[in-house]
């Protein structure tokens, strides 16, 4: 094995091509490291996306599915009410019929109607298991009427089979939107219970329960005694407003007047029911619309026909009278032909009259069409006057019966046109067609309902934990700031003496004296029980160390004493591990060697020596036992230990005595190297105090676990006691895909390791 020596920096190249190079090469090895990063965590991806897969596949399978009823609608385009509009319509660019079709179709009125007349503002829920208690309802195939077995024990969930309906529900105004619990009973009663769980009513199906400000009608329930389901009235707008954001409507096609509805509901015949209640709905209104100008009509002639009729009737009691009191009276033939022009003026100016109050209802007084009506009745003013004069020309009888008879003829002519009037009105407004019409009826694919997309949802949920397992990779590494590039380390002044692999042969010999079952409940990081340099020297990790022993003899010529402190910046680095299997193979080399465990609080040397800790340092230091009882062979020759001994009170002041000094200088002769083991500097001062009286100071830093600051405050805290830190041993690295974790120190390149945590 070589020797491993602190590495000079390498001069910096400034040549741009060369640098251009470098930084290729660098991003080169960052996408090398992602992508080494996340096949190393392949398998908790896969495991992340297997879950995800299952629950999508479970969501999917459990979900209750949606359909989709659809409807067609033609608007077709009405024709403009002035000539030469149309033109200046599509000069301007209209905006198709059908847009304004859909606002209406979506209005509060004819969504009203649709809500009043299937009682949507009505909602009624059965209870179910949770997660899967409707997916099992949903299955349920029994015959009509027949009712699943209640599962899991719960007989107040729906299991299959069950129906209700209520057409009538009424509730008092603060309970609006709050849910009601209805509890089936025998026989088809129930009992209604408030949202704070009183009973307010019971009733039976059939029949109309009022009390307390509520009044329900059920008219149809097939449940189990017990079943519960919710009830809930909702305010009239609030279940306009909900349907209107249901209901889809839009236009196929650019100014195609098509306009295709849809609605999806989990009931397919519902959906159907209330798409086809809009349609007809909203064409029943566009017809009515299209006929509204004759129903006026027609309603106000029927209002004057009355009046018309009972002036008729007035006029022919008055002429039937004058007739019998004055007898039999001829009218000549200039009277007769005055009359029948009369007639003619005062009919013509009846009609006006009627039609003045149509022009009152649909213009103002400055509209052409009313300024022609004026002068048609000032023409036919202007001739009854004429006519007036020449009456009074005739005899006086002759005029009174003339102008009887002329109220009665013109009662009579008016009254005929207006019966005439209303009939024709009455056959416009029954054969009015609206510019709409139905196309296709609403109809829903029951075999392939809109949601869930089954395939589609295991897609995503599969994705979803794909890219849920990177992103916890990920951030999990950029959280995990600690090092493993032995440059970074050597860029703080700390010299990397070796880099040692993790050996799985550890674990394995760790299990064979713990057992399996105990091995699988030890904690993370559990402290090895066996000497990995005496069970398997072979091992790639004894290979590291046996370079990194090289390393040392020739690093500790130049120091004090023979004694090496190994220490570290915190628990778990391995510390412990390093100084057993050093100390074992520099003895295997022929030296002497004594194994000192310094850590008098939580040392555990003694474990990998099969042995136990009592008779120790801490007797030595308390002058309880001599130097020579604390010292024991172990089964490697040349090798021996001291044990940490029994846990002391004052650690600390123990080692701040003079016995530390008396020790160390006792065992120094008599070995050719002392290796002390001390805990971690960043925990107690422990290691500060041994270090003043060790020649040589070596830290040991675990691979991923201790960041580069750690290490930094490490030096400072030695440095700030007066002890020189020689260098640092880089433990536990591992294979990894990145490009990280190269051999470093130990000759042996091919192999690639990373941080775990099978040893301490």
């Amino acid at each position: 094995m070589t020797s491993q020596t602190p590495i000079a920096p390498q001069a910096s190249n400034n040549n741009p091509s060369s640098n251009s190079g470098r930084q290729h090469q660098d991003d080169e090895i960052d996408l090398l490291a992602l992508f080494g990063t996340l096949w190393e965590s392949k398998i908790l991806i896969a495991a992340i996306t297997a879950v995800f897969m299952v629950l999508g596949v479970a969501y999917a399978l459990i979900a209750t599915p949606v359909y989709r009823a659809n409807a067609i609608v033609q608007v077709e385009e009405k024709s403009p009410s002035l000539p030469g509009m149309s033109d200046v319509t599509e000069m301007f660019g209209g905006e198709s019929a059908a847009v304004t079709e859909i606002e209406l179709l979506k209005s509060r009125k004819v969504i009203g109607t649709a809500v009043d007349d299937l009682h949507l503002d009505i909602i009624i829920e059965p209870h179910y298991f949770p997660v899967i208690g409707h997916a099992i309802a949903r299955r349920f195939s029994g015959e009509e009427g027949s009712l699943n077995n209640p599962l899991l024990g719960t007989s107040s969930n729906a299991w299959g089979g069950e129906v209700i309906a209520a057409s009538r529900f009424t509730v008092p105004a603060s309970l609006f939107n709050k849910t009601h619990t209805l509890i089936a009973g025998e026989n088809g009663s129930y009992t209604l219970m408030s949202p704070d769980d009183e009973e307010i009513l019971t009733g039976k199906v059939g029949e109309t329960i009022t009390e307390q400000g509520y009044e329900l009608y059920v008219s149809a329930l097939n449940a189990r005694p017990g079943t519960q389901f919710s009830l809930t009235k909702l305010r009239r707008l609030s279940a306009i407003i909900d349907l209107q954001e249901v209901l889809g409507a839009s236009e196929k096609g650019k100014d195609s007047g098509i306009i295709a509805l849809s609605l999806e509901d989990t009931d397919p015949s519902h959906a159907e029911d209330i798409l086809n209640v809009i349609a007809k709905t909203y064409l029943r209104q566009n017809v009515e619309r299209q006929s509204a100008e004759a129903a006026k009509s027609l309603d106000f002639l029927k209002e004057q026909l009355p009046t018309i009729k009972k002036d008729l009737e007035e006029a022919e009691r008055k002429f039937n009278e004058y007739q019998v009191k004055a007898g039999s009276v001829n009218i000549s033939a200039e009277a007769e032909a005055l009359l029948e022009q009369v007639v003619e003026i005062e009919s013509g100016i009846a009609e006006l009259q009627l039609k003045k109050a149509e022009l009152d209802r649909l213009y103002t007084r400055d509209h052409p069409a009313y300024q022609a009506w004026r002068e048609q009745m000032a023409e036919q003013r202007a001739r009854k006057a004429e006519f007036s004069e020449r009456v009074k020309g005739l005899p006086e009888t002759q005029q009174e019966l003339l102008g009887l008879k002329r109220d009665l003829e013109v009662g009579t002519e008016i009254y005929t046109q207006m019966l005439n009037n209303i009939q024709e009105l009455d056959i416009v407004r029954a054969g009015t067609v609206g510019n709409v019409r139905i196309v296709d009826d609403a109809a829903v694919d029951v075999e392939e309902p809109v949601k869930p997309k089954k395939a589609l949802i295991a897609v995503i949920a599969t994705l979803l934990g794909g890219f849920l397992g990177v992103a916890i990779v990920l951030v999990k590494a950029a959280l995990n700031r600690g090092v493993e590039n032995p440059d970074d380390i050597e860029a703080i002044g700390l010299p990397v003496y070796a880099s040692i692999p993790l050996s799985n042969e550890q674990s394995k010999l760790d299990r064979a004296v713990l057992g399996k079952k105990s091995l699988s409940r030890r904690p993370k990081n559990q402290h090895p029980t066996a000497l990995l340099a005496h069970r398997n020297p072979t091992d790639i990790t004894i290979e590291a160390l046996r370079s990194l022993r090289t390393s040392l003899h020739f690093a500790m010529l130049e120091a004090s004493n023979n004694i090496m402190m190994i220490s570290g910046p915190s628990p778990n680095v391995g510390k412990s591990f390093v100084s057993g299997n050093l100390a074992a193979v520099i003895a295997q080399a022929g030296q002497r060697v004594l194994l000192i465990d310094m850590d008098l609080r939580k040392g555990y040397m003694h474990k990998m020596f099969d042995m136990g800790p009592e008779d120790g340092v801490s007797e030595v230091l308390s002058k309880r036992i001599s130097i020579k009882e604390a010292i024991k062979p172990t089964k490697i020759a040349e090798l021996s230990i001291m044990p940490r001994g029994s846990i002391p009170p004052n650690p600390s002041e123990l080692l701040m005595s003079k016995g530390l000094t008396e020790l160390l200088e006792a065992v120094s002769g008599d070995y050719d190297m002392i290796l002390v083991d001390t805990p971690p500097i960043m925990a107690v001062t422990d290691a500060a105090i041994v270090g003043r009286q060790c020649g040589t100071t070596m830290i040991v830093a675990r691979f991923g676990l201790n960041p580069i600051k750690e290490l930094e405050v490490t030096k400072q805290r030695f440095e700030q006691n007066g002890i020189t830190v020689k260098g640092v041993v880089l433990n536990a690295v591992e294979r990894r895909a990145s490009g990280y974790g190269y051999g470093y120190g130990y000759g042996y390149g091919y192999y690639h390791y990373e941080y775990k945590s099978d040893k301490a």
